[in-house]
Parts: structure tokens; C-alpha cells; sequence
């Protein structure tokens, strides 16, 4: 693919937009759980940390007013600003004997980063080519990685050594950076909504939810999710359980994982762009649900330590693949008159199924232990991802959907 200077310059504002989104919530999911646990909280307990994301799924309740009111660049550096603020007050605050209020510091941040992604999706989904979603899809989920890293790797080893302060220092400095990057940003301003306009925006994700085939393509969403989302929720206190460090767990996962998740998401765009969508989430999703497979074995007690890292590497690298195929089919099923509205009805479908996937894995793990709850995602994942492509294949949910699905299939003489 030949890129232009103008392509660079948008996946540029993109890295560094979806990195700001990936940053605290790498801390929050993957650091936040594995402290607990050391601390000797139940997978019951810690999977209540789910209910901290409740913005990402009730978001799309303030996306109309987003994509129709004002300019993407004042929301963003307003978000990106407040969230530097944010990490500069807690850096000085004395939340070492107050967890309280870093699950309160969580949820605003939630807040921030969920509001956030409804404007950058949407700016997303208007300035880039067809031909470029492929490869921008890569990157957004290689650059949300990056920022997980930083935040749920290098962070926790932050943490490790020095404290709560140091940590939302260097958290505040990184989030500094990434809003560099919106000040040249230039977009022609949103024509003024009349007050009519302004009460219907009120019901804008209404009118977007009960259009013919978006509730199918929800669940559609949920169905591919779902066993994922379950296998990697005790992920972080399945390896405290095993006896690793906070350390060893923040090299593990936060860095390494979602290091190799980084060849996922370049791999992930390459191949959706190369194969196509149908064939991209059939065989992503299979694979991932295979990978799943090494952690089954480790819940074993076989392989040891090796078996964690090459579970973590494989999974890293096909689970996010499987994650830029869905979120590419997930753009392409996005109105660009309602960019950020659609879009963000299909991502907070991605999030509201981590509650009930966490519950449940909790339950199945703290009942009958770890080796049920992997198997169980395991096979879910794989019935999903089936459902997903047979339903689509039998009957696109949308006009947008089937143009993608079926002029892909056909270039490709299937």
C-alpha cells in the first residue's frame, strides 16, 4: 500500500490519540487486578472492577451530541488536557492509603477515555479512505497497545520500585505528549444544531439502534467477544496465582504481551486487507479460540513457567488479529453521516459484554477452578466466532455490511 503524506499525517494523530486511550486503562485492568489479588481479593471480588467501565458501555447515550456539536480538535484537547490533569492530581494525592480513590481516579478516567474514543472514532471514520481502514485499524489497535505496555507493563514495574506518585507522574508526562499532536489539527467547524435538532440528538442512538439489522450485528459483536472476554479477565490473577511477581507479571503481560500484540495488530491489518473481511474473522477467530488452548494447559500444572510465556506470546499476537478484523467490519458498518454515533453503539457492545463474561469466568473459577473457566471461553469463542460468519454469510446485516462482505469475497473468486 502506498502511502501518502497525508495518510501519514492522520494514522500519526491516530497513534497518538488511541495510545492516550490505552495508557490508564492498561493500568487499571492489568496492574489494578493483579495487585488485588496479591492482596488476597477473590476473582468474585476483583471481576467488580468491571463495573468501572460502565462509560464505555453507556457512551453512545452522549455520542450524537459529540458528532453533531462543536469541533473533534476542542473535544480532544479538553479530554486530552483534563486527563493530564487528572494524573497530576493523584500524583500528588495520598492514594497509597486511600485505594477508595483509585477506583474512583479509575472511573473518571473511564470517563475521560470513553468520551474521548467517541471523537476519535468519529474523526476516524470521516477523514480516511476505504482503502486506508485496514491499515489504520492495525494501528489503532498497535498504538492502543503500545499505550497498554506503557501503562500496564512499564507502569506497574514503575510501581514496583518507587510508589502511587511516581506512577501518575510519569502516567501525566506520557498523556502530555499525546496531546501534542492535536493542536495542529485543523476541521471545518459542525454546522450549529437548531434547538429541534438538539432534542433529537437527545434520541439520536435510538433512531441508529432499531435500524434494520444493528441489534443483529450487536450480538453479533457479543457472540465473537464473549469467550474472549472471559479467558482474558483472570488472565493477570491466574498469573499471581501461579506464584509470579508483580514484576514478572508486568514484564509477562504488559510488556511482552502486549508487545507481541503489536506484530498482531500489523499482521491483523495486513491480512484483513489482503483476504478480506469474512475470511479475516473466520480464521482470527478460530485461532485465538486455539490459542486459548496453551492456558488450559498451564491450568494443567504442565509446561511451568514456558507454557505461560508461549500462551502469552501466541495469544498476543492472534487474539489482536482477531481484534482488528472486527473492529475493521465494525468501521465499515459505520454511516460516515453518524460516524461516531454507530460506531460508538458497536464498540460499547464490545464493552458491555465484559461484565457478564467476567462474572461468569469469575463464578466458573472460583467454583471449579481455572482449567473449566479457560475451557469454557475456549469453546465459546470458537461458537462464536462461527455464528458470526454463518449469520453474515446467510444474511448481512446491512447494506454497508453486505457491499464489504460480499465484493471482498468476490475479488477474491470465492
Amino acid at each position: 500500500m502506498n502511502w501518502t503524506r497525508g495518510s501519514l499525517h492522520r494514522f500519526s494523530l491516530l497513534s497518538a490519540l488511541y495510545l492516550a486511550q490505552g495508557l490508564p486503562y492498561g493500568f487499571f485492568t492489568q496492574a489494578l487486578p493483579a495487585l488485588l489479588r496479591k492482596a488476597g481479593y477473590s476473582l468474585t471480588a476483583i471481576s467488580a472492577l468491571s463495573l468501572l467501565y460502565l462509560p464505555w458501555a453507556l457512551k453512545f447515550l452522549w455520542a450524537p451530541y459529540l458528532d453533531h456539536i462543536g469541533t473533534r480538535r476542542t473535544w480532544l484537547l479538553i479530554l486530552q488536557l483534563s486527563s493530564v490533569a487528572g494524573a497530576l492530581l493523584l500524583s500528588i494525592a495520598d492514594v497509597a492509603h486511600h485505594f477508595t480513590l483509585v477506583l474512583v481516579a479509575a472511573f473518571v478516567f473511564n470517563i475521560i477515555a470513553a468520551t474521548q474514543d467517541i471523537v476519535t472514532d468519529g474523526l476516524a471514520v470521516r477523514m480516511l479512505e476505504p482503502h486506508e481502514l485496514g491499515a489504520a485499524n492495525g494501528i489503532q489497535v498497535g498504538a492502543y497497545r503500545v499505550g497498554m505496555i506503557l501503562g500496564g507493563g512499564v507502569l506497574l514495574l514503575v510501581f514496583d520500585q518507587t510508589g502511587w506518585s511516581t506512577v501518575f507522574a510519569c502516567m501525566a508526562a506520557i498523556l502530555a505528549l499525546t496531546a501534542l499532536p492535536v493542536f495542529p489539527l485543523r476541521e471545518p467547524p459542525v454546522e450549529a444544531a437548531t434547538r429541534e435538532q438538539q432534542r433529537l440528538l437527545f434520541i439520536g442512538w435510538v433512531q441508529r439502534l432499531i435500524r434494520p439489522g444493528t441489534l443483529t450485528f450487536l450480538f453479533l459483536i457479543l457472540c465473537y467477544r464473549f469467550g474472549d472476554s472471559m479467558v482474558s479477565s483472570i488472565l493477570n490473577p491466574f498469573l499471581a496465582d501461579q506464584g509470579l511477581s508483580l514484576g514478572d507479571i508486568g514484564v509477562m503481560k504488559g510488556i511482552v504481551g502486549s508487545g507481541t500484540s503489536l506484530v498482531g495488530a500489523v499482521l491483523g491489518g495486513w491480512f484483513v486487507s489482503s483476504v478480506g473481511r469474512r475470511r479475516a474473522l473466520l480464521f482470527c477467530g478460530l485461532a485465538q479460540a486455539l490459542s486459548f488452548v496453551s492456558y488450559i494447559v498451564a491450568a494443567m500444572h504442565i509446561g511451568g513457567v514456558a507454557m505461560l510465556w508461549f500462551a502469552t506470546i501466541t495469544e498476543g499476537v492472534i487474539g489482536t488479529m482477531a481484534t482488528v478484523a472486527l473492529f475493521t467490519l465494525m468501521m465499515d458498518a459505520s454511516d460516515p453521516e453518524h460516524a461516531g454515533t454507530d460506531y460508538t453503539l458497536f464498540a460499547s457492545t464490545v464493552v458491555v459484554v465484559l461484565t457478564p463474561a467476567n462474572l461468569f469466568a469469575a463464578l466458573l473459577g472460583d467454583t471449579f477452578g481455572y482449567f473449566t473457566a479457560f475451557v469454557t471461553g475456549t469453546l465459546l469463542a470458537a461458537a462464536g466466532t462461527i455464528a458470526l460468519v454463518r449469520i453474515l454469510d446467510a444474511r448481512p446485516t446491512s447494506t454497508r455490511v453486505a457491499a464489504v462482505w460480499n465484493v471482498r469475497r468476490a475479488a477474491l473468486g470465492n
